[in-house]
């Protein structure tokens, strides 16, 4: 790790911090506090991987299929033959939508779903978008230090980055790096907290990304299990029956990763309000390792 000790951190000039963890558990929410403390508290620079991923290596995939979708309307297609008019994606920190929608759901196309193969295409495009936006931390540390003067800096990261490491293995190109570079934090949840991720999923079910293999064998298992084909399953019914089993596929892979930094629960970050509360926090869970 790239502090010995509570102490070395609270004392470093320059912090440098990675959230890893299940969406809904705090990553953004202490990345927003630390972006948005006063300049004297030290400034933080919030590098989110989901707006990289969007905004970078998805930007192309995105505006293409709003362009597909708009060809389809008689006036939105003399306007784009003609250059008359300009479609992208307006993705934020705080709204991810174009990403996610894009990614889509596998299923009955009447119910917005996917052919599966097409679905795989795009799982695969975001498993190589992640992991290169995940290779751009380092150079993003550097950026805002060199372009803005940030002396700290925080990366709020997918909730599917365990799906994109290999945790055991000590080469792991991705693993290696950040490991060099930032302070690898799981906040990890309790079954409590386990059980409200899946109820709220269960009332807004979203497309997340998830390993090929995984993935195969839920299609599989789920089409054997309702007696669909694949052109007959329920979009949405799929991805939150996925959802269920992914919180228990994840959960080991995320304590693997937490072998190259340390571990915070959700509890303790949510009585989080100050970068002084974060930093203590820190170097609570550095010296308790």
């Amino acid at each position: 790790m790239i502090y010995a000790t509570g102490a070395d951190y609270l004392a470093a000039g320059h912090k440098r911090v990675l959230l890893f963890g299940m969406s809904g558990l705090g990553k953004t929410h202490l990345s927003n506090m630390l972006r948005d403390s006063r300049p004297d508290q030290g400034g933080w620079f919030h590098y989110s991987v989901d707006y990289r991923i969007g905004t970078r290596y998805m930007n192309e995939f995105i505006a293409d299929n709003f362009k597909r979708e708009a060809m389809k309307v008689p006036l939105l297609r003399e306007l784009l033959m003609t250059d008359s008019v300009y479609i992208a994606s307006n993705i934020t920190f705080d709204n991810l939508a174009p990403l996610s929608t894009y990614l889509g759901k596998p299923g009955d196309p009447a119910k917005g779903g996917l052919p599966f193969a097409e679905y795989m295409l795009r799982q695969e495009q975001h498993r190589r978008a992640e992991v290169s936006a995940m290779l751009d931390t380092a150079h993003f540390m550097q950026r805002a230090e060199n372009i803005y003067g940030y002396q700290n800096f925080i990366c709020d990261t997918s909730g599917s980055i365990c799906e994109v490491v290999n945790p055991d293995d000590a080469q792991d190109p991705v693993m290696r790096q950040l490991a060099e570079t930032v302070l690898l934090v799981w906040i990890k949840g309790s079954d409590d907290h386990t059980a409200e991720l899946a109820r709220r999923f269960d009332r807004a079910p979203k497309p997340m990304y998830y390993q090929p293999e995984f993935l195969h064998s839920a299609w599989k298992e789920y089409r054997a299990t309702t007696g669909n084909s694949e052109e007959t399953c329920d979009p949405d019914h799929f991805v939150r029956w996925t959802y269920a089993r992914a919180l228990a596929h994840r959960q080991p892979r995320y304590a693997a990763m937490a072998g190259w930094g340390v571990t915070v629960t959700a509890d303790e970050v949510s009585s989080v309000a100050t970068p002084q509360d974060f930093n203590s926090l820190i170097a609570r869970a550095i010296d308790r390792r």
